[in-house]
């Protein structure tokens, strides 16, 4: 096993301590996730309040005081941000991977299965690791339950924070759910902090202008920890400079202060793809294949390799030609993955408006097709209209739907909506699996059907059509 040579530098005496015994308190994984599933949970709730009684790190923090302070014993990168999260998570664990590193790799939400959630090496928390994990935490969850009880996000975070420990990974990537500064994984003191594309979404929780977006995602920034962004809109950047500013935390973008470029291209060999250069004092990655298909991937990318540089500046053992075999073959359920070949449907869990627009931008450059067919549903906290106007530049056809999550739109709203926009005629479907043969009765063989807007719908997809 790698180890580092550095080690990460605490800014304030941890504080005392308790521990509560475990107990076994349920026998099989269902009654395990039952219980789990019964806590708050707010990415199934359509109303709630964004403040620190509702995301309160004093709360996470007493939670994982409860269980020896897991979060205390890992070194760590960060991620924040409004698209790319999960991508970039994962080309970083895996070019991590390729150098020897034990990583662990925790991101949000799943495509499928919760187990997706909480990754080792490219391998998912299995149901006996879960439910230990869920009976290792259960007094604590009881014991704070009669005063002010643990959402389901809390649990689920505190959790993997546990077993990246008992696994005794040498790093863990880990990524934020919602927002920043009030987020669960906010209790962490990273080595690296990374922020995506930060754009509009979540507007009823975050704020409607991208400033206060951006605000919030800059919460992740801490004292004195390096960061590394994308290239951001103006008001977006000027709040992430300002908070690194406070911080005294370092502040590097690529593309400015990182010598970042990538261009489109196609072969015999690789298809369409793009290709990327990044270089630094330390690195030189130079005509590099982004392993997943859009130019938005390539962004993420050159994220993953600035944020890699910057751990190995730090102390990490990073070999280049190792980094680039771990991005060889990476793959990303849900994003633009083609589940069925006749007819083909593609997924994406794009549910943001400039993740719409990529994803058509994407398409058009990858995927060769005479007509697409756009099978659409979304969450009632989206920028709903900023995705559908983005909808319309890349969809020959469109059916609105409705995903199994309690914050869906219904399928008439969109379509309403649609129409008011764009002026266009669309179809509506009470269920997936509707939407589907109103497709299938209009798509030719050289169509595409393409599912979005959510990743509740995409999960759906992505079980209805999974191999027996």
């Amino acid at each position: 096993m790698v180890t580092r040579t550095t080690t990460t530098k605490r800014t304030a005496k941890a504080p005392k301590t308790e521990k509560v015994k475990s107990a076994r308190q349920f026998r099989t994984i269902k009654q395990g996730l039952e219980y789990l599933f019964s806590r708050t949970d707010y990415e199934k709730q359509s109303r709630y309040r964004y403040n620190v009684t509702t995301f309160s790190l004093e709360r996470m923090e007493k939670l994982l005081s409860l269980v020896a302070n897991p979060h205390k014993k890992l070194a760590t990168a960060h991620i924040a941000g409004t698209k790319g999260k999960g991508s970039t998570a994962t080309m970083l664990a895996r070019m991590l991977e390729a150098n020897g590193y034990s990583v662990g790799l925790y991101t949000s939400p799943h495509v499928v299965d919760l187990h997706e959630r909480i990754a080792i090496g490219g391998k998912n928390v299995s149901d006996s690791e879960l439910l230990g994990l869920i009976n290792r935490i259960y007094p604590a969850v009881e014991k704070m339950a009669k005063k002010d009880a643990p959402t389901f996000f809390e649990i689920f975070t505190s959790m993997a924070f546990m077993y990246f420990v008992d696994k005794k990974v040498d790093i863990a990537v880990i990524e934020t759910g919602l927002g920043g500064r009030l987020d669960s994984t906010n209790v962490i003191a990273p080595a690296v902090v990374g922020i995506t594309s930060i754009s509009i979404d979540h507007q009823q929780l975050l704020g409607n202008t991208i400033d206060c977006i951006a605000r919030e995602k800059a919460g992740v920034i801490k004292k004195g920890i390096p960061v590394v962004s994308v290239p951001q809109e103006p008001a977006a950047m000027k709040e992430l400079k300002k908070a690194a500013l406070m911080a005294k935390a370092s502040l590097m973008v690529t593309g400015k202060d990182i010598d970042f470029s990538y261009r489109f291209e196609s072969s015999r060999e690789h298809g369409p793809h793009t290709r990327i250069c990044l270089t630094t004092p330390t690195s030189r990655f130079e005509h590099l294949k982004v392993p997943l298909p859009g130019e938005h991937q390539a962004m993420n990318c050159g994220l993953a390799i600035a944020m890699l540089d910057t751990l190995k500046a730090g102390g990490y053992k990073i070999d280049d030609s190792k980094a680039i075999e771990g991005l060889r073959d990476i793959k990303m359920s849900g994003r633009m993955e083609i589940i069925n070949q006749d007819p083909r449907i593609l997924i994406d869990a794009a549910h943001n408006a400039a993740s719409i627009k990529a994803l058509v931008g994407a398409i058009g450059q990858h995927v060769p097709y005479d007509s697409m067919i756009v099978i659409f549903g979304c969450g009632q906290d989206k920028d709903v209209k900023g995705m559908l106007a983005q909808l319309q530049y890349g969809a020959d056809k469109v059916i609105f739907t409705r995903s199994n999550s309690p914050r869906a739109m219904y399928p008439q709203e969109l379509a309403e909506m649609y129409t008011e926009i764009c002026g266009k005629m669309c179809q509506t479907a009470m269920s997936l699996k509707e939407a589907l043969r109103i497709a299938s009765s209009a798509i030719g063989r050289e169509d595409l059907v393409c599912i979005t807007g959510s990743f509740y719908l995409v999960g759906q997809a992505k079980v209805m059509f999974k191999p027996e």
